[in-house]
């Protein structure tokens, strides 16, 4: 499959790796805006299951990030 879109290049990569995070979707695919592929997916009816962590960035703040999993 060659990915057409921006959604298929994450549709790809999910069934690939299994997960995808924004930083890994900017890095590899110049997406900016992951959650939206992943609204996108949902509503064709994929399984993408999401996961909210925590980290605490440079500055000393806690923040949140989100880890998408493909379930089916």
């Amino acid at each position: 499959m060659i990915p057409k879109t921006q959604k298929d290049e994450v549709l790809l990569h999910l069934i690939t790796y299994r997960t995808i995070t924004s930083l890994e979707a900017i890095k590899m695919y110049n997406i900016t805006r992951l959650a939206d592929k992943i609204y996108q997916l949902r509503k064709e009816g994929f399984n993408i299951s999401s996961t909210l962590k925590k980290f605490t960035n440079k500055y000393g703040n806690t923040s949140n990030y989100s880890i998408y999993k493909f379930v089916g």
